[in-house]
């Protein structure tokens, strides 16, 4: 089945051009079942590009999804057309007030990880999004800074700065094949990776969390969180294929130093196209994580936080 988007959302014809079943609001209306619910807390500066890549992960599914797309209540983007925000995005004050619950909800990164987890201006917020979670969402998934916020506020687990990024399509190992998140994946598979801070093995496994996918190059990739209902990702396997490609021309033009990132370019040549070696493991774990919500979320979205999880 589709994802259901605003006909005026610009993932709307980016997902119809690339053959992504798209609903809009008018036809779902019009069919006899409850479509999930899941909300994308973008934090991300580029927001249509976020928007797109993880709408064309969650509309990937057999099943009808009702995106919905939050940002921070008092933060204001520099990087997106202020039009774009009115039109499609609410506040998290707002959507709180309303009382509304989603099935599953997606916290992204966000460009801060040199900032103690305090000083980011809107940490406050983030910290009762997080809390809020716990009655309004059934699962939540929370992807590279998100996920270390996420696993800082609930479990304390600290992010360590690294010397240098890691940078790169990093080979990562499966540790939980019987996992029903990695249902279908193979035992090794290629993940994008982007990020100056790490998540160590020690800290998480003093924090009793299961660790799902791990890399010896990069550490821990995937937790999950069965108290909290929530998965944690570090690494990207949201990223379109020229997605390293665009951090690295951006910082080579801006004169930063950079590494050219590791097993992406046929032969480490930035000369030459990438290429995309992580999109049928990104679809599977997208996929298992909605089938998984719809297994187990509660059809009456009022007891979503209050009911006992199906089995």
């Amino acid at each position: 089945m589709p994802i259901k988007l605003p006909a005026d959302l610009p993932a709307f014809d980016v997902l119809t051009g690339e053959g992504v079943m798209v609903m809009s609001e008018d036809a779902a209306a019009r069919q006899d079942i409850r479509p999930l619910r899941i909300g994308l807390l973008n934090l991300m500066p580029k927001k249509i590009q976020t928007e797109n890549q993880f709408a064309r992960l969650i509309g990937a599914t057999p099943l009808q999804i009702e995106f919905s797309l939050i940002r921070m209540s008092e933060h204001q983007t520099k990087n997106t057309a202020a039009e774009h925000m009115e039109n499609f995005y609410r506040p998290f004050a707002e959507v709180a007030d309303t009382g509304e619950k989603f099935d599953g909800l997606i916290i992204t990164g966000a460009p801060i990880e040199h900032l103690p987890y305090e000083e980011v201006t809107y940490w406050d917020e983030l910290t009762q999004v997080f809390d809020w979670t716990q009655s309004h969402v059934h699962s939540t998934f929370g992807v590279c800074w998100g996920g270390m916020a996420m696993i800082y506020h609930f479990h304390g687990v600290p992010k360590h700065m690294l010397e240098a990024k890691a940078f790169g399509a990093v080979r990562h190992h499966n540790l939980a094949p019987a996992s029903p998140y990695l249902r279908g994946f193979s035992d090794d598979m290629v993940i994008p990776v982007s990020r100056w801070t790490e998540i160590r093995r020690e800290d998480v496994d003093k924090a009793g969390l299961p660790i799902l996918i791990d890399s010896p190059e990069t550490g821990p990739c995937l937790i999950e969180d069965p108290c909290h209902r929530a998965l944690y990702i570090f690494n990207h396997f949201e990223y379109d294929s020229g997605t390293l490609k665009e951090e690295y021309d951006r910082d080579v033009a801006s004169g930063k130093p950079i590494n050219v990132p590791a097993n992406y370019y046929p032969n480490d040549n930035p000369a030459l196209p990438p290429q995309n070696r992580w999109r049928s493991h990104a679809h599977l774990l997208y996929g298992n994580w909605i089938n998984e919500i719809y297994q187990t979320t509660a059809f009456d979205l009022s007891l979503i936080g209050t009911a006992p999880v199906r089995a």
